[in-house]
């Protein structure tokens, strides 16, 4: 699973507010698919796909570090 953290989601250009926002937006949708792991407050990675989905475009053009 191909997965951001929130500084890489600055390192893209987003703020670090903004960048906390999306995480946490993800973790909570992510939570609300079943995944009770994302409830955890500690937890900073999420992924692409869940931010993508919140975002509404697709991160793939952010280059070869984000893919396992």
């Amino acid at each position: 699973m191909i997965t951001v953290t929130k500084q890489e989601l600055i390192d893209l250009g987003f703020g670090p507010s903004q960048s906390a926002d999306i995480i946490r937006q993800a973790k909570y949708l992510m939570q609300n698919k079943g995944f009770s792991y994302y409830a955890s407050k500690r937890l900073g990675r999420v992924p692409v796909k869940a931010v993508e989905e919140i975002l509404g475009f697709s991160l793939e053009s952010t280059g070869d570090k984000h893919h396992a």
